[in-house]
């Protein structure tokens, strides 16, 4: 790691912002110098850029930490701040969404025609016996009625879960059951990769235990036609959208909700293997979300096309294409399937067909393009693209130049930008127009965001030193718990650090010599793939459970392309390697985390061995496992019940 860090410090390029794109820019200086003057005076005059139907007086209340309040006396309605208001203010006729099908289909949604699409909504949910604090389980393709539902649920006062559409039936069960949910919108199937993923079909497998949780909460379910592939149907449960919307009333008044009402669960992977169910409320989430999202992304609505690439699954299709760009009014571009498909320069033809303006996007899609060559973006008009942005994980250096140079014509700047689920929005980027950028450097914490990197006892490093990235003070679109596990919650996040009252992040960090911020990845046992947060113990457990295996163990090795990959070291029944060869068993396993997970959890490598390393306590050491599956040198072994196993595990590998 040192050798990398040495690496990532040698940086020497430098970035200034443009003249011409300083002058314009949404963000300024002062920013900073308003919100370090009097934080909650700053945070309270980005809130009052919403629509308060009960307008709050108290700003922060953080006297039971790590439960905090913001706004808590005001009351607002999310979705009428998405929508209604624009709508009001004469902007109807703007477009929202400029859909994009896999297969080439199109369609262009006004504000105007989205607002009646989500008050129609309303009311069908309210008729399905859905209200303000119900749960509802979202599991879509990316379609505009995907963004309807989301918007819909929160109109009424409800909470939803969005489930990523990648996601197995298993998956989709256990977070059903874990929120309680009492109704389900779902589509038979959306496209990817050129062909029907069905969605329906696990939905239906999903609820169909009987005498398991899902189905004594789930009343309907709610299915939007979208690829016309055959699916099962249970009358009395089963709704089709087609049916029931458009002959809804489009009268639906929008009513007022606490800002701490809560708004939406997103599971995301945890350490126990069970997911965590993070949760968010509305007030602080919203201004934050909006706020960000506006200076950040340099947003100017009148003529911008935005567009991130997000699914609505990971908390950056939450904040970064439901709520914060329709909070703000602008238009933006919504994909439902994959850079590469039809053709690999599928996404720079969107680009230049709609003018996009703003693109924020993964380091695994950018050095995904690096590697198929600079001469397909180059067949595309892409000179309309004047701000680039990235997000989910760290970016190397020299993805970040390629990025800017080739896709951004050396002319546009980057926000590399650090969140996660449970920050609700960004907490860490460059602000265009204002910051020199460093390829590489995520950089320095925005305005009203107190951020920190600290050694294992929480004492400062200072600039030059590495440790753990902590949040110092609350901010609005903070997480207000785990769904039903507030012990958890206190646990995994505040506990580490109680005494200083940081948030931990659970990730590692470096301030340079400037005392910008360069993230180093997940120090916990939590892998990024893809931008997408993955449980080593959900995936060893959906190993364990096939038949053939004794013992498994998982580690997230470096990757060119996904930032990190799976591998997994698996030890194999001798009964069926008795029967069975260790290429054919390995890959079988790939398949089956596949089925039992979701594709992105399938191991890039399944490495079949005899024992694992371990402590005398039976701590398996996931270090040496990681060592290995690097190509690095296997690191200080001497504290293993076996310190020859090791080599044998190497032998093996190789």
């Amino acid at each position: 790691m040192s050798s990398q860090i040495d690496h990532l410090f040698s940086e020497t390029r430098r970035f200034a912002p443009s003249s011409d794109f300083a002058s314009a820019a949404v963000g300024s200086a002062e920013l900073y110098e308003r919100a370090d003057a009097d934080r909650e005076a700053f945070w309270a005059e980005q809130a009052r850029d919403l629509h308060w139907h009960t307008p709050f007086t108290k700003v922060l209340d953080w006297s039971n930490p790590p439960f905090a309040t913001w706004f808590e006396d005001g009351e607002l309605n999310v979705a009428y701040n998405c929508l209604d208001r624009h709508v009001e203010a004469g902007h109807g006729d703007r477009v929202a969404l400029l859909w994009e099908g896999e297969p080439g289909d199109q369609r262009r949604v006004t504000y105007a025609e989205l607002t009646d699409e989500v008050k129609r909504l309303a009311n069908v949910l309210s008729d399905l016996g859905v209200s303000a604090g119900d749960r509802v389980a979202i599991y879509m393709p990316m379609i505009p009625e995907a963004v309807a539902a989301m918007l819909a649920v929160a109109r009424i006062g409800a909470i939803h879960s969005v489930i990523f559409g990648g996601f197995s039936a298993d998956s989709l069960r256990s977070r059903i059951d874990d929120a309680g949910a009492k109704l389900v919108i779902t589509s038979d199937g959306g496209y990817r990769k050129g062909r029907v993923s069905p969605l329906k079909p696990a939905v239906d497998q999903a609820l169909g235990d009987r005498g398991h949780g899902p189905q004594e909460t789930v009343e309907h379910v709610l299915v939007v036609k979208r690829t016309e592939n055959e699916v099962s149907w249970t009358d009395g449960r089963d709704v089709w959208w087609h049916d029931v919307v458009p002959a809804a009333s489009a009268d639906h008044e929008a009513q007022p909700f606490p800002a701490e009402n809560p708004l939406f669960i997103l599971y995301t992977s945890g350490t126990t293997g069970k997911p965590k169910g993070i949760l968010h409320t509305s007030g602080g989430y919203l201004t934050q979300a909006a706020f960000t999202n506006k200076v950040v992304h340099d947003l100017h609505p009148e003529t911008d096309v935005f567009w991130c690439t997000a699914d609505i699954g990971w908390i950056t299709g939450h904040s970064y294409v439901t709520y914060g760009p329709l909070a703000n009014g602008v238009t933006q571009v919504l994909y439902e399937g994959t850079p590469d498909s039809p053709h690999p320069g599928r996404w720079w033809e969107i680009v230049e067909k709609y003018g996009v303006t703003i693109l924020y996007t993964a380091p695994t899609a950018i050095r995904s393009f690096m590697k198929l060559g600079r001469a397909i973006p180059e067949k595309f008009d892409l000179s309309s693209l004047r701000l680039l942005g990235s997000v989910g994980e760290p970016i190397n250096p020299e993805a970040w130049v390629w990025y800017r140079h080739v896709i951004g014509g050396d002319r546009t700047p980057i926000v590399d930008t650090w969140w996660q689920t449970e920050t609700g929005a960004i907490m860490v980027s460059a602000l265009p127009g204002v910051t020199e950028t460093k390829p590489g450097s995520a950089q320095v914490p925005l305005p009203g965001i107190g951020v920190d990197v600290v050694d294992d006892s929480g004492q400062e490093v200072g600039n030059g030193g590495g440790g753990l990235l902590v949040l110092t003070k609350p901010w609005p679109s903070m997480l207000r718990g785990i769904w039903g596990d507030p012990e958890r919650f206190k646990e995994t996040y505040w506990d580490k650090f109680e005494q200083q009252g940081y948030y931990f992040a659970g990730d590692g960090a470096r301030l340079d010599e400037d005392g910008d911020v360069w993230f180093l990845g997940r120090v916990d046992d939590v892998m990024n793939v893809s931008g997408h947060r993955l449980s080593t113990t959900e995936i060893e457990s959906a190993l364990v459970g096939n038949e053939a295996v004794a013992e498994a163990a998982v580690v997230g090795a470096s990757d060119e392309t996904t930032g990190q990959a799976v591998v997994a070291f698996v030890i194999i029944k001798q009964s069926f390697l008795d029967q069975h060869s260790p290429e054919g068993l390995a890959d079988t396993l790939r398949k089956w985390v596949g089925e039992q997970i979701g594709p992105i959890a399938r191991p890039r490598d399944v490495y079949i061995v005899g024992e694992l390393p371990k402590t005398r306590s039976g701590k398996i050491m996931r270090r040496l496992l990681r060592d290995v599956a690097e190509g690095r040198e296997v690191g200080d072994t001497t504290t293993l019940a076996d310190t020859a196993v090791m080599s044998v595990i190497s032998a093996q590998v190789k």
